[in-house]
This record gives C-alpha cells, sequence and structure tokens, in this order.
C-alpha cells in the first residue's frame, strides 16, 4: 500500500482508490458511526480498506478535503470511541490568522466546530475588536476529539491528533498563530510554564509568529482578566502590522 498524492490515488494491493472515492467512504463510515449504526465489512475483505488507506498514507500527504476525511473516520486513540463527531476546524483555509485552542468541549462534540456557546461568543467578540472574524481566520484545536467530562487531553491523545494539527498550519500557512489557553500554549510550544509567564512575548513556532493568551472560558470565569487577553490582541496585531507595512 503506498500514496500517490499527485496523482489523486491510493494503491491497496494491485488497484487504485480515488481520493474522492476514500473521502465518501470515510465520510459515510464516520456518520453510521455517530448514529450507533455499526459499519459492516466483508469478512473476506482482508482490510477496512479505505480507513487503512488513510491511516498508512501520512498527514502530510493529504490535502484539505483528504485530511477531513482522514479525521471524520480516525480511530488513533480511544477518544473516538465517546465522540459524536470529530470537531476539525473552521475558517478561511487561507487566513492569515490561526487560532488553535484545546479540545472540544460538549457542544462542540455535538455541532463539529470550535469555540461555540458562551466561550465561543466571547471569541468572536475578541476577533470583531481586531476587525477579523470567524470566517476570516482559521480555528483549530489540538484535540478533534472531545475528551470525556472535558478533562485535559493525555500526551497519547495530544500526539495522535499532532499530525492533524501539523498539516493543517502547513495548508493555510498562517502568519500568525493565536495559542488559546494553557493546553494549547504548552503543547505547542512544549513548555509546562502557566499562560502567565508565556503571555506577552512573541514566540514562534518554526517560522511563523505565535502569541499565547487566555482561553475564553477561562476570562468568563475571570473577567478581570479581559484587559491582559486585549493586550495580547494588540500584541499580535503590532507583529502583524510590523510584516504588513
Amino acid at each position: 500500500m503506498y500514496c500517490d498524492h499527485g496523482r489523486g490515488k491510493i494503491a491497496v494491493g494491485t488497484e487504485y482508490l480515488t481520493t474522492e472515492m476514500m473521502q465518501s467512504e470515510l465520510e459515510r463510515r464516520a456518520y453510521l458511526r455517530a448514529m450507533g449504526i455499526d459499519v459492516w465489512i466483508p469478512r473476506n475483505q482482508a482490510d477496512p480498506v479505505f480507513e487503512d488507506a488513510v491511516a498508512e498514507c501520512p498527514a502530510e500527504a493529504l490535502g484539505w478535503e483528504e485530511l477531513r476525511a482522514s479525521v471524520a473516520g480516525c480511530t488513533r486513540c480511544v477518544l473516538h470511541q465517546g465522540r459524536t463527531q470529530t470537531v476539525f476546524g473552521v475558517g478561511s483555509p487561507d487566513a492569515d490568522w490561526m487560532l488553535i485552542g484545546e479540545a472540544p468541549g460538549a457542544e462542540e462534540d455535538r455541532r463539529g466546530e470550535p469555540f461555540v456557546g458562551r466561550a465561543g461568543k466571547l471569541l468572536d467578540e475578541m476577533l470583531r475588536a481586531i476587525g477579523e472574524a470567524r470566517d476570516s481566520v482559521f480555528i483549530a484545536n489540538i484535540l478533534k476529539c472531545r475528551p470525556p467530562n472535558n478533562r485535559d487531553p493525555k500526551p497519547d491523545e495530544s500526539a495522535a491528533c499532532r499530525s492533524y494539527l501539523e498539516r493543517q498550519i502547513e495548508l493555510v500557512r498562517p502568519k500568525i498563530i493565536l495559542a488559546v489557553g494553557r493546553i494549547a500554549a504548552q503543547q505547542l510550544l512544549d513548555s509546562d510554564a502557566p499562560v502567565g509567564r508565556l503571555r506577552g512575548k512573541v514566540h514562534r513556532l518554526g517560522e511563523t509568529p505565535l502569541i499565547v493568551t487566555y482561553h475564553p472560558a477561562y476570562l468568563l470565569r475571570s473577567p478581570s482578566q479581559k484587559r491582559k487577553s486585549w493586550d495580547d490582541l494588540c500584541l499580535a496585531r503590532r507583529v502583524m502590522s510590523g510584516m504588513l507595512s
């Protein structure tokens, strides 16, 4: 089995699967699982061909639609067993700003979109304050599936999702990344420092500037910290202005 991304095909044995076939089948299986319906695979079919093909094809070889289909059918860690659906990400695929949060919560798991509910509304307000909107940036998470009871991601879960996020960053090619909350900041910067020590300065993820700020859910609990988040957004905007001037 090997990937031939340039030809839009994946070889499985002596057969070729087009990426369109692969995407359609993965989405069908993900939908059936979300509905609680078992996916039947013929006994004489040695492997679940479509899912194995995508799983063995590294994320860095996938385009947007293939990557989305791969995430939808992912079973790399135990979190897939309890999800309603994966939360791939939303926004512009060629955005200048990329926001990365922690993991889906209950409402995100239900709707399939990151940062919804009260925290999502606050994030939308923060974006409007700097002249951006949900559809002009790209928003993703460290994890694509909801951890039970909204607990912190485990190391193996974050590792299982890492190549998906890295490929999203490669495809978007943002001019700046905003790490939203402790988990996202620590994961992206490979640090155990608290947000208070990571914010207020310009970090880099590869060649891309990265700014750390508080999670909107934390700001709802601690509204006195909103001023600091505004300062973080202003710092990010200054970095962007310097790039674009």
